[in-house]
């Protein structure tokens, strides 16, 4: 009986591993990207009249020298649009959501009482022409995976470097099992302690990095307030595999994460830092 149980706690261990192991074999490819400043959803500043996720906020990001993170969501047209949340409440003022209208009923809202629009994501494509590294979030509503296939539609004519990345594993698992040459990376942070309407089974298996056994991402993107977690610890520490973290709010902020604080355990060698960049003063 003994025998039987320790039989069993070892299973269980190695089909823990299994469950959260990445994909290790792509880290020359991610090395470019390492040591990366992201301006989270561009370089905005709204008391400039900068909004987030709008044309203004690339241009500025790109003129710094940051990387860009940004996010995309498909239309009731089958159009890719950069936004952020999945409704319109927040930042234009309207109760729909982003996949429930049409490009053109879409583009007639205002970020955020300015007289920005929501960006085609091609044009803000052809804004960046490569000068910047790019870090895409995939809005996935529940299941619906058409979003990928339009992304990568997109994606494969574009030059420039750029990783994807999104909270929805089936997403990662579609890029893993379509374009598997394409970065990807799992976003994850403290799900079960957010009330989401999903599952709560799901957050859990997204909180603890279960998924990774249908994504096995090439790199863990994590929210640097939840950490540390033991799943980033062991695939950081043990497995060397590439942290992005997020979001530093200021500059002082910034050099606490560059001194090793809060998250000092990780190794600076191989983190990706996802830069907010709101607060920070534009010229």
């Amino acid at each position: 009986m003994r025998l039987l149980i320790t039989g069993i706690i070892v299973f269980l261990i190695l089909f823990y591993f299994y469950l959260i192991w990445p994909r290790l074999s792509r880290k020359r490819q991610i090395r470019p990207f390492l040591h990366t400043m992201f301006a989270h959803r561009g370089y905005h500043c709204i008391e400039k009249g900068i909004p987030e996720n709008s044309i203004p906020s690339f241009r500025a990001a790109i003129s710094h020298g940051y990387g860009i993170e940004l996010d995309v969501h498909l239309t009731s047209d089958g159009k890719l649009v950069v936004f952020h949340d999945d409704d319109l409440s927040r930042i234009c003022g309207r109760p729909e959501t982003i996949e429930s209208l049409p490009l053109k009923e879409l583009q007639s809202c205002r970020l955020q009482n300015t007289n920005e629009t929501i960006p085609l994501f091609t044009d803000v494509l052809s804004l960046v022409g490569g000068q910047v590294p790019l870090l895409i979030e995939l809005k996935i509503p529940k299941s619906s995976l058409g979003i990928c296939e339009k992304t990568w539609e997109i994606l494969k004519n574009y030059n420039g470097p750029y990783m994807v990345q999104s909270f929805n594993t089936l997403g990662i698992w579609w890029f893993r099992r379509h374009v598997p040459h394409v970065l990807r990376g799992q976003l994850s942070s403290n799900l079960t302690a957010d009330h989401l309407p999903e599952p709560w089974i799901l957050t859990f298996v997204v909180k603890h990095l279960l998924g990774n056994v249908l994504g096995r991402p090439d790199f863990i993107s994590y929210k640097l307030a939840d950490l540390p977690m033991f799943e980033v610890w062991f695939l950081k520490h043990i497995l060397h595999l590439p942290v992005a973290v997020w979001t530093l709010r200021t500059p002082d902020a910034l050099k606490k994460w560059k001194n090793g604080i809060m998250i000092c355990r990780y190794s600076r060698k191989r983190t990706l830092t996802i830069n907010f960049v709101k607060n920070v003063n534009i010229p």
